[in-house]
């Protein structure tokens, strides 16, 4: 959904702007109430709950069994640890969507973002940080690749010594995200393989991947050495992970967690019915 796109975008790159008034938390009803979450450490996206006050959400996500939520910025991050959670991807270090890492006028921004980012995730105990390839402005993929493979190799020290793993996005360029040039896993795996690093990883959107590609399950399986972090949405719509779209997801869960992945598992859909019913459900539906 273009409107999806367009509201995350502006999360990512005005992190001031997610801060929500204070508000009484609202009743905690049975879809909140601790669940088993499986072999797969389950977090949520928080920019698709930006309507509920952070400390309500926050409360309701620790009441429902899960340990982490994800794309908190700095500013953020105390305030979910309060609750006992863990930010499982920090955002708001790595530049924007849209002007990424694969134009080298954006390098010092990003590389300066990060590495001084990246103690402070570390000593905060964020595991995650997000940055992204960019939109592709005519530019070859070879040329992309170079310039990616050149950012990441100045902060892949930083990032190793600290402990904190940079996480590059794959996202869709056909509904979401026009040009975005990281937008097939291949294109992804040759620029973490060529960095070589295990602090330097894909965050395999699943929902992004199905529209490009499909075959999610194959493909999650030859590339797990390169995947640090997966995202969930519903395909058409990016909406609840149920009947109404077509991706299987008991079985990709099951697949992932069979490949012995210990990161994160990120719900990032935009719920249609009620939201804490609706994540709720999804983390049922994932505890394989």
């Amino acid at each position: 959904m273009e409107l999806e796109a367009i509201s995350r975008r502006d999360l990512l790159a005005r992190a001031s702007t997610l801060a929500l008034a204070a508000a009484a938390p609202a009743t905690l009803g049975a879809e909140t109430r601790a669940i088993a979450s499986g072999r797969l450490k389950q977090s949520v996206c928080r920019w698709c709950y930006a309507k509920i006050p952070l400390r309500e959400f926050c409360q309701a996500v620790a009441a429902m069994g899960l340990t982490a939520i994800d794309l908190l910025t700095p500013e953020e991050w105390p305030v979910a640890r309060e609750f006992g959670l863990t930010c499982s991807m920090g955002s708001g270090l790595g530049g924007k969507i849209e002007d990424g890492i694969n134009d080298p006028a954006n390098h010092e921004a990003i590389v300066s973002s990060l590495r001084n980012g990246i103690p402070l995730a570390a000593r905060a105990g964020v595991p995650n940080v997000i940055t992204f390839f960019g939109n592709r402005r005519g530019r070859s993929d070879a040329d992309a690749i170079a310039n990616c493979v050149a950012a990441l190799d100045r902060v892949k020290d930083v990032a190793e010594q600290h402990g904190v793993t940079v996480c590059v996005e794959l996202l869709n360029s056909k509904v979401n995200h026009k040009d975005y040039q990281g937008d097939r896993t291949p294109f992804g795996v040759d620029v973490v393989s060529k960095v070589n690093s295990p602090r330097v990883k894909l965050l395999y959107d699943i929902y992004h991947m199905q529209i490009m590609e499909g075959d999610v399950i194959r493909t999650l399986r030859d590339h797990r050495q390169w995947i640090a972090h997966y995202h969930t949405g519903g395909v058409p719509g990016r909406n609840e992970i149920d009947a109404t779209q077509e991706l299987n997801y008991p079985a990709i869960a099951k697949a992932i967690a069979d490949t012995g992945f210990t990161g994160y598992f990120a719900h990032e859909f935009v719920p249609l019915g009620d939201p804490l019913a609706s994540l709720r459900t999804a983390v049922d539906l994932c505890a394989v």
